[in-house]
Formats: C-alpha cells, sequence, structure tokens
C-alpha cells in the first residue's frame, strides 16, 4: 500500500550530508513494510534484521559498535555484500538494542557512506526511561503515523477521488459527490489508519473482520505495556489507556486523573501518560491560553486532551456499533463528535501539525487551534451538520483572526470568515 512517507524516504537517500535514519511510529503502523518496499524499489539489494528476534546480532553490538565489524557481520551473516550508496541496511526494533542505537553515531561520523536506516516501535520510550545514549545531532528522524483518510483512498483505489477532495479544497467550491465522499470517511472512522485493518478491508470489505485485526493490536499494545515498563507501572499505563474512551465521552474533553482512579493525580499517573505519548499510541493536546502567536509559549502543561492514535482504535474500544457511524440519519450520541475530533487530531499529527486547543475563563472552547506563519486559526469539529458554535465567534472576535475553519459533514464553502472543510478534506489542511 502506498504512504506518504515513502517520498520522504527518496529525499533523505539522495540528500547531501545524509545521516544515519530513525523512523519512529507506533507498533503495527507500517514502519518495517515500507522499509521493506523502499529498500525493494530504491536499492540494488538491503538487508533487514530485527534485533528482538537476533540476539546474535545484538550480542555482536556488545563486542563492538564501530562501523566495518557491523558491516562484516552482516555480510556474512546474511551472504550478500553492503555497497555503499547501492545497498539498504535496516536496523528494526532498534529498541531492544541499545548498543545498536549508539552506533548509528559512528556510521555518521566514520562511514557516511552508508545507507543505515533504524526503526524502533517503543524507541522513544526505550530512551526516555533507559537513559540510552542517543545519537544527538548524529541521525534523521521522521515518524510514520497510521494511514490518513488520502492514504485510505489509496489502498482502495481511488487516488483521483483524493485529487478531487484537494481540488475542492482549494476552491472552496462544493463538491457534486459529497455524499459519496461522506461514505468512504465513514467506512474509514471504523477502519482506521493500521495497516492490517486496512489491507483486512480491502480484501474482505468486512467490519467484523477489521475489529479482528484491531483486537489483535490491542494485545500486542498491552503486551508492550507489560513488556517495556516495570510491573506497578504497566497496570497504570494501561489503566490510563483504557480509560481514554471514558474520558472523551465527557461534556469537557480535558483529562482528568479522577476518571482514572477515584483519587487520581498527576503524581500517580503523570509518568503513564507520558509513557503511552513517547510509544506513539496516544496524541496529547494541549491547551493554550491566548490565540496569539506564538501559540506554543501560551501553553498550560497541566491542561489537556488525549487522543487515540488511530480513530479506528477508538471505535472497536469504545464499543460503538458501525451501524450508527454508517447511518445517513445523525444520531444522538455525543460520543460521535468525540470520534471526528480524535480522528482530526490523527489527520493533523500525520501532517505534522502540532496539537493545541483554546479555553478561556469561562466557557467558551475551540476543539483545535494552528498556527500558520503569523496567523492563528481557530478549528471547530462538528460530526454532523448542525454547525453553530459561539465559541469560533468569540474566538474570531477576540484575536481578529483572518478566517477560521470548520469541520463537519457540511460541504466546502466560505461565508462569514468561515472555511467550510468537510470532515474527509481534513487530510488537506496544512500549516
Amino acid at each position: 500500500m502506498e504512504r506518504k512517507i515513502y517520498a520522504d524516504l527518496v529525499k533523505w537517500k539522495n540528500k547531501s550530508g545524509r545521516m544515519p535514519l530513525i523512523v519512529n511510529g507506533a507498533r503495527q503502523v507500517g514502519k518495517s513494510y515500507i522499509l521493506q518496499e523502499f529498500g525493494k524499489q530504491e536499492f540494488d539489494n538491503y538487508i533487514i534484521v530485527n534485533l528482538e528476534i537476533d540476539k546474535d546480532l545484538a550480542g555482536k553490538f556488545e563486542e563492538d559498535i564501530t562501523p566495518l565489524p557491523v558491516i562484516q557481520y552482516l555480510e556474512s551473516a546474511h551472504a550478500q555484500r553492503i555497497i555503499p550508496g547501492r545497498t539498504l541496511v535496516v536496523l528494526d526494533e532498534v529498541q531492544a538494542c541499545e548498543r545498536a542505537l549508539t552506533s548509528l553515531k559512528y556510521f555518521c561520523e566514520q562511514a557516511p557512506e552508508y545507507h543505515i536506516v533504524a526503526a524502533g516501535s517503543l524507541l522513544g520510550v526505550a530512551v526516555n526511561r533507559k537513559k540510552y545514549s542517543f545519537p544527538v545531532g548524529k541521525v534523521d528522524e521522521i515518524t510514520l503515523f497510521p494511514m490518513d483518510f488520502e492514504e485510505f483512498l489509496w489502498a482502495l483505489d481511488r487516488k483521483d477521488f483524493a485529487g478531487l477532495i484537494r481540488e475542492h479544497f482549494k476552491s472552496n467550491e462544493p463538491l457534486d459527490v459529497h455524499s459519496i465522499a461522506i461514505d468512504f470517511y465513514s467506512k474509514y472512522l471504523i477502519t482506521g489508519g493500521m495497516p492490517a485493518a486496512v489491507r483486512e478491508f480491502v480484501n474482505t470489505n468486512s467490519f467484523v473482520a477489521v475489529a479482528d485485526i484491531q483486537n489483535r493490536i490491542l494485545n500486542e499494545y498491552i503486551a508492550d505495556m507489560s513488556k517495556y515498563a516495570e510491573p506497578a507501572a504497566s497496570v497504570k499505563i494501561r489503566a490510563c489507556y483504557e480509560s481514554i474512551p471514558a474520558q472523551l465521552a465527557k461534556e469537557n474533553h480535558k483529562f482528568q486523573y479522577s476518571v482514572v482512579q477515584k483519587g487520581g493525580s498527576v503524581t500517580l499517573f503523570g509518568e503513564s501518560i507520558e509513557w503511552l505519548k513517547y510509544a506513539g499510541v496516544v496524541l496529547k493536546c494541549q491547551k493554550t491560553a491566548h490565540g496569539a502567536m506564538p501559540v506554543k509559549v501560551y501553553v498550560d502543561l497541566s491542561d489537556f486532551k488525549l487522543y487515540m492514535s488511530d480513530a479506528g482504535m477508538l471505535v472497536m474500544q469504545s464499543g460503538m456499533v458501525a451501524q450508527a457511524i454508517l447511518s445517513p440519519v445523525e444520531t444522538n450520541s455525543p460520543f460521535i463528535g468525540a470520534i471526528a475530533e480524535n480522528y482530526v487530531a490523527q489527520a493533523f499529527a500525520a501532517n505534522r501539525i502540532p496539537l493545541f486547543y483554546w479555553k478561556n475563563d469561562n466557557t467558551a472552547e475551540v476543539d483545535f487551534v494552528i498556527q500558520k506563519g503569523m496567523d492563528v486559526i481557530p478549528v471547530e469539529v462538528k460530526a454532523g451538520m448542525r454547525v453553530r458554535s459561539k465559541s469560533l465567534n468569540i474566538f474570531m472576535e477576540k484575536y481578529k483572526c483572518p478566517y477560521a475553519i470548520r469541520i463537519s459533514k457540511k460541504n466546502f464553502g466560505f461565508e462569514n470568515g468561515i472555511k467550510s472543510v468537510p470532515l474527509y478534506a481534513v487530510f488537506c489542511i496544512q500549516t
């Protein structure tokens, strides 16, 4: 399946001053697959080793982490020449071997001619919990997220449809096939962006089969919590993760430790939240107190919302039935709004848009604010056709922003300073 990150990998391969590359991302987002495709298409040959499985190689790194012995070992073990510029070497699950991570520094300094990529599902957790010697300034880094809605359309062989959506996003002209696009969006909410789930949907067109895949991924996440955290910590990490549907079901989506456990506090669960963030399985959206740039300096670190990194996983874990999402009749369930909000957070994260929301001292709240150059743009998310929002008007009047974005099931348009963006077109929003 085609992924947008592929173009970034090609740029890395060809750029001058290239350093070893680290590909971050949660488990099951498709890192190994896309790196294998990258090796097949862009190099004469490639070698991929899994450091969780290949204990001999991990042991070799314990002996010597300079480039020549490592290259010699890999050539012998795989009976392949590793030729600079023509061979890709991938160290997968690099978080399982601290010395392999450190070796990237020496590849950068002593053997920059080699194309070396390290990939890790729990790399952020390992680095922040085990105090790894991270090769700061000696590596390039990119992050792979779950498939966004545009990549979902590509997987369904509807690339032309995605291009049409982009055209109408630019022109603000209504899309004639709006209802068809909304139907695709609804299917994406259930399937989500985990590549295995998308592939299962493409092959079977069955949401039941998709849910089976999602349950398997969830079990892998839970296993990681036990494997990469102390027993007492893993219990708290899992409790925080499993509380997210309940957190988003509240009228106020602010994360509350008391929802995890009565009497819960930042002291008790703060590190668990950070573990989930570094593992890439949640997205953290911080509150900003002002709608002025730079948004980041006005962040209230004690106030945040947590979303799941994949909307399909949220739908599955919440128990929301597929019929409620697929029905053309708007449901009375307020949780549909939470799912739409999570979907937007996921799309923004994939587009490298930092996640912030705004709330004043009273009750006005805007779901997201994004900074575009000198401008701060408020973004309101509505799950259906009802789009009235007092908070959006308060923000626009207070901060004199050039325009606002309203995301909903309504068609494209621009009226009264508000750009109407259908839910299926969020992937078009850039900073």
